[in-house]
């Protein structure tokens, strides 16, 4: 399977991936999970908001066992970020079935649609959609850098756009949803555990700082005269660095637009887009509040304008507590696993579900702690383990 996938969307140059939503890399990734559905005689599906699902039982029967992941990657991502948990519920699945282990839930395997957000800027899409966490008007309004809205994306990949919305009754179809990760970033690494259990998912969100300036000519105008909007850009980015660092967060600004965007040019419009995570909402705010005080105190001094706007806010999720501690009794009875709990920055379809549905997350061994970036990998090794880590919350769960 992990063969099979590798090529799909990677880029030669930069041997990373381009599977954005509702394009012809994500097409290929698509019919690779309902192949793998139909090679075990699992029931095949699509939803109204383009998730994929397979099921082993009947999901109308109720309080399923659901496990899997996404496909789509960032800009040049990873192979693992998404796929690993995918090919690891199939893998589980098999592993089940080596094991003559009986289903007494259905058991469902899911590839939720658009979760990076690297086409339309707005991360986990399908799942937000199912959650009723976005709303179709809203998911309407979502445009690519090219120009095209999501729904014109979908009609063109075959999905009727005008069915999309919230599916309170597929969730309550669900008695339980695990999914299955690489870790992003080297805490297992660093205790020397293959595998982990997630703890909560930090507060995050997007926020997009426009400078407005005044363009002119590079070589023609003096500096005294200039409305720069680089110059409190370049220094709001240091501010996110000084308020990350103070409040023990992250803060990023990863991603920049420039007009006109010409060498001998002075900007008109800097902008950039801030990611911001932390432990805690109160470390959150005050991270944001410090850059946005820098960026507006250094935009005033040049003469530039400047708009923030809130783009995506994500509060701090904490898994269900009863669902983890489960995960943790099974994978210390059946394999003697130390199973430590993980916080994590990172966002995740697990995370928009956990509010309807009991969600748990594991964690696979990343011995570089390198993500969203073809350097990010998981040992052969780990990845099995991870495989019969799920396989055996599948079967305790599913199997009673």
């Amino acid at each position: 399977m992990w063969r099979e996938l590798l090529p799909v969307g990677r880029h030669p140059g930069t041997g990373g991936y381009r599977r954005y939503a509702w394009t012809p890399a994500d097409a290929e990734c698509r019919a690779w999970f309902r192949e793998q559905a139909r090679a075990r005689g699992l029931t095949y599906e699509t939803d109204r908001n383009g998730n994929q699902w397979a099921w082993a039982g009947d999901p109308a029967a109720g309080d399923a066992v659901v496990t899997g992941s996404h496909l789509d990657s960032v800009p040049d991502g990873g192979a693992f970020d998404g796929p690993l948990g995918v090919v690891s519920a199939f893998a589980a699945l098999d592993e089940l079935r080596a094991r003559g282990a009986r289903l007494t839930r259905p058991l469902g395997i899911v590839n939720f649609g658009d979760e990076e957000g690297a086409r339309f800027g707005l991360a986990c899409v399908g799942s937000r959609l199912t959650a009723g966490r976005l709303t179709r008007e809203q998911a309407h309004r979502l445009t690519d850098g090219d120009g095209i809205t999501l729904p014109k994306a979908m009609e063109a990949a075959g999905h009727d756009p005008d069915a999309i919305g919230p599916d309170p009754e597929r969730l309550a179809r669900i008695g339980a949803f695990v999914e299955l990760h690489v870790e992003q970033g080297r805490a297992l690494d660093l205790t020397g555990d293959p595998v982990g259990v997630a703890g909560a998912i930090w507060p995050h969100g997007r926020w997009r700082f426009d400078f407005r300036g005044e363009a002119n000519h590079a070589g023609t105008t003096r500096l005294q005269d200039r409305r720069d909007p680089m110059l409190p850009y370049a220094e709001t980015v240091l501010a996110a660095r000084r308020e990350a660092r103070l409040a023990g967060a992250v803060a990023t600004f990863g991603k920049i637009a420039v007009e006109p965007n010409g060498v001998n040019a002075i900007p008109a419009l800097v902008r950039g887009w801030l990611d911001s995570r932390a432990p805690e909402q109160g470390s959150l705010d005050t991270v944001i509040e410090g850059i946005e005080a820098a960026a507006r105190e250094h935009a005033a001094a040049h003469g530039v304008g400047l708009d923030v706007t809130r783009e995506s806010f994500t509060p701090v999720v904490e898994f269900d507590h009863a669902l983890r501690d489960e995960l943790a009794r099974i994978l210390g009875t059946n394999r003697e696993l130390k199973v430590p709990v993980l916080g994590t920055g990172a966002g995740h379809d697990a995370g928009i579900l956990a509010d309807a549905v009991p969600t748990a997350m594991l964690f696979v061994r990343n011995p570089t702690g390198v993500s969203h970036s073809p350097a990010e990998r998981a040992e052969e090794d780990d990845c099995v383990a991870g495989v019969l880590a799920l396989a055996d919350v599948l079967e305790g769960l599913a199997c009673r």
